[in-house]
């Protein structure tokens, strides 16, 4: 699956969205996470506070009744690489860093971490995680030889 141009369309002003409902501050006092849910059969995309308010959600035509075998990988991936491109923003939002944009199912369980905003770390996927412990032991090997 292919995001079509409308799909970019509609997931940046989602993001836009979000940013707007808290926006920068020099002290922010709100201390949230932004969990996001994708329903595969509606085609919605939701973004919640840490108490499950709640902030927006739009429907992504594409995404409406997805066949798609891979849709949960598809879609985590794109929505990964739209809010990094949208780092600027969302480092700016008004709320205490460390913060993160979760992906979570319908039920709310934990997905992914698809961003983390701090001034020092950013999360950008699985990717640079991966082969982390074959490389730790390769690396311990020849330290140790």
């Amino acid at each position: 699956m292919k995001a079509t141009e409308q799909t970019h369309q509609q997931t940046e002003r989602f993001l836009r969205k979000v940013a707007q409902k808290f926006p920068f501050t020099d002290e922010p006092e709100i201390m949230t996470d932004i969990h996001l849910r994708i329903s595969s059969e509606t085609g919605d995309l939701m973004a919640f506070d840490d108490y499950g308010e709640e902030i927006t959600r739009c429907v992504i035509d594409q995404w409406i009744e997805s066949k798609d075998e891979k849709f949960d990988e598809k879609t985590t991936n794109f929505l990964r690489k739209k809010i990094i491109s949208f780092k600027d923003m969302v480092d700016r939002m008004g709320l205490m860093k460390p913060f993160s944009f979760v992906l979570e199912n319908e039920e709310g369980e934990h997905i992914d971490e698809l961003y983390l905003a701090d001034s020092d770390t950013i999360i950008l996927g699985d990717d640079l995680m991966k082969d982390l412990d074959k490389d730790l032991n390769d690396f311990f090997k020849q330290l140790f030889e």
